[in-house]
C-alpha cells in the first residue's frame, strides 16, 4: 500500500516489517516540544542515558543481530561486528565530547574572565543509509543527544526495522520519547524533512547525489548546520610487494566485503604492471573460493546478497557498460538466482578504456588499471571528484611517503584495507565525498557549536578618550 513502508529480506524475498508512514510535520514539532528539556539536563544525566543504551543494545545484541542481517542480508558474523560497533559508540562519543567541546576559562584583565562553552543546535535530522543501518545512523545520533539536541531519525527505506529497533534502544534507555523521533518513510518524506524549516541541522549519510542536492538546498540556509557523509570511487595501489597472496586479501577485503556496500569499499584496483597478472591470478583464486550465501547459512559466507534486485540490476547495467566503453572482462558479475540479488564478485580491466567514468558502483565490482609508472598510478588513483578512502599496499616506506603526500582522500591508508576504519578518529574525505564535516571522533563538532563569554562578576566600564569634557 502507498501509505506505508515494507521491508524485504533481500536474501529470502520474505516481507520482514511493515509499517505506516510517518508526518514530517508531528515528528519535527514533538521534537522541537522536547529538546530544550533535554538540552537543558545536566551533561552527566545526558552521559549516564548514553550508557543505559549501550546496556540496552548489549542486552539485545542477539535479537538486533539477528534483525540487522536479514534486513541487508550481510552475514551474521557482519551484523554482529555492527551491533557491537553500536555499543562501543558510547564511549568513544563520550572521550570525543570532552576533548572537542571541552569547556575552557582564561583569565582576563580587571578581575574578568573569558569562557568557552558549547551549546546544542536544538532539533537535528539524520538521514540514515540502508549499508549500515545502526551503526552509521548511530555514529550521528549518540553525539547529538550527548550535547542536548533533539533528534528526528529518517532511515532508509530499505532497512526501516532496523532503525525502528535502534529508536526503541535508545527509549528503553530512557532518552525522551519526544527527543528521539523516528520517521518512517520513502525519499519524499526525506526530502520534506531536509527541507523543514524548522529544523537546525541535517546529518546525512548516503549517495552523492542526493548530498550535492542537499548542499545547493542548503546553500542559502548557513544558519542550519550541514553536514554530508558521501560515497567514494577509491583507489587500492600494488606496488613493489614480493607477497602477493597477502596483497590480494587485502584487496579482497577492500571490495567485496560487505558485498562491496561500503562508501570506503575499493572500487579501483592500480597495479604495477609487473605483478598485474600473478597478482590478478591469485585474486581470481581466492574470489572462487567465497562463500556468497544467506546470512545464518553453514558455513558462514563472506558476502550476501545486495540490497535488493533493482540495486543487483544496476549493477549489471553498470558491468556491461564497461564492457561496451572497452572493458577487458577478468572476472564477469554472476547471478545465481534471477530472483534474488545475489551477485559474485566481477572484476574487469578498464587500462586501456578512453574514457573511464567516474562513478561509484556501489556493489562486487572491481576495475583493474595497470601501469609501470608510479607518478602515473598516483594521478590515476586522483583521477576522480571523490577523496574518501585510499590505500596503498607496498613493502617500500618511501613510496609510501610519496603517496601520502600526493594522494587526495580523508583516508590513506598503508598495507591496510580501505574499508574497516576507526570509529576513535575522524571520518569523512574531500571531493564528492563530505563537505568538511567528518564524523566518527569528530561528530562532537558539528553536534554543539562554541559560545565565547567574557564574564565579570561586577559591572566596571569607563570610556577614556573622544569624549568632551562635561
Amino acid at each position: 500500500m502507498a501509505d506505508e513502508i515494507l521491508s524485504y529480506e533481500p536474501a529470502t524475498g520474505t516481507l520482514l516489517w511493515r509499517h505506516p508512514i510517518g508526518d514530517v510535520d508531528t515528528e519535527v514539532a514533538t521534537a522541537r516540544s522536547g529538546w530544550a528539556g533535554w538540552a537543558s539536563k545536566p551533561l552527566a544525566f545526558r552521559i549516564e542515558t548514553m550508557r543505559r543504551f549501550a546496556n540496552v543494545v548489549r542486552q539485545r545484541n542477539d535479537a538486533f543481530t539477528d534483525l540487522i542481517a536479514r534486513e541487508t542480508g550481510k552475514p551474521i558474523w557482519e551484523a554482529r561486528g555492527e551491533v557491537e560497533t553500536v555499543i562501543a559508540k558510547v564511549d568513544i562519543s563520550v572521550s570525543a565530547y570532552a576533548e572537542r567541546t571541552a569547556q575552557r576559562r582564561m583569565e582576563a584583565p580587571m578581575n574578568s574572565r573569558v569562557a568557552l562553552r558549547h551549546k546544542p543546535h536544538g532539533v537535528l535530522a539524520v538521514l540514515g543509509p540502508y549499508n549500515f543501518p545502526a551503526h552509521l545512523p548511530n555514529g550521528h545520533i549518540v553525539p547529538a543527544l550527548i550535547a542536548g539536541n533533539a533528534v528526528v531519525f529518517k532511515p532508509s527505506e530499505k532497512t526501516p526495522a532496523s532503525g525502528a529497533f535502534l529508536v526503541d534502544c535508545y527509549r528503553a534507555a530512557g532518552v525522551p520519547e519526544d527527543c528521539i523521533r523516528l520517521l518512517v518513510g520513502g525519499p519524499a518524506e526525506g526530502k520534506a524533512l531536509a527541507a523543514h524549516p524548522d529544523i537546525d541541522g541535517l546529518l546525512f549519510t548516503g549517495s552523492a547525489q542526493t548530498g550535492l542536492a542537499l548542499n545547493r538546498a542548503f546553500a542559502e540556509k548557513p544558519e542550519k548546520i550541514l553536514a554530508l557523509e558521501m560515497g567514494g570511487n577509491n583507489p587500492i595501489m600494488v606496488w613493489d610487494t614480493p607477497d602477493l597472496h597477502t596483497a590480494a586479501v587485502l584487496v579482497v577485503q577492500s571490495a567485496f566485503t560487505t558485498a562491496g556496500q561500503r562508501c570506503t569499499a575499493a572500487r579501483r584496483l592500480i597495479v604495477q604492471e609487473r605483478l598485474a597478472q600473478p597478482l590478478l591470478d591469485t585474486i581470481e583464486r581466492m574470489i572462487a573460493r567465497i562463500i556468497v550465501d544467506e546470512p545464518h547459512a553453514n558455513p558462514a559466507p563472506f558476502m550476501g546478497p545486495v540490497i535488493d534486485n533493482q540495486a543487483a540490476d544496476q549493477l549489471t547495467e553498470s558491468f556491461l557498460e564497461l564492457l561496451m566503453r572497452g572493458g577487458r572482462p577478468i572476472r564477469h558479475l554472476e547471478r545465481p538466482v534471477d530472483t534474488l540479488p545475489f551477485l559474485r564478485p566481477a572484476m574487469i580491466d578498464v587500462t586501456d578504456m578512453a574514457e573511464r567514468p567516474d562513478l561509484e558502483l556501489f556493489g562486487p565490482i572491481l576495475q583493474v588499471f595497470r601501469t609501470d609508472d608510479f607518478d602515473a598510478a598516483i594521478a590515476e588513483a586522483n583521477n576522480t571528484r571523490y577523496g574518501l578512502s585510499a590505500a596503498l599496499i607496498s613493502q617500500t616506506p618511501a613510496l609510501y611517503d610519496r603517496f601520502w603526500a600526493n594522494i587526495r582522500a580523508g583516508i590513506v591508508n598503508w598495507n591496510k584495507p580501505t574499508n574497516g576504519a576507526s570509529s576513535g578518529a575522524p571520518f569523512g574525505g574531500v571531493g564528492w565525498s563530505g563537505n568538511h564535516r567528518p564524523s566518527a571522533y569528530y561528530a562532537a563538532d558539528y553536534c554543539a557549536y562554541p559560545v565565547v563569554s567574557s564574564e565579570s562578576e561586577s559591572a566596571r566600564a569607563s570610556i577614556g578618550i573622544g569624549l568632551r569634557d562635561g
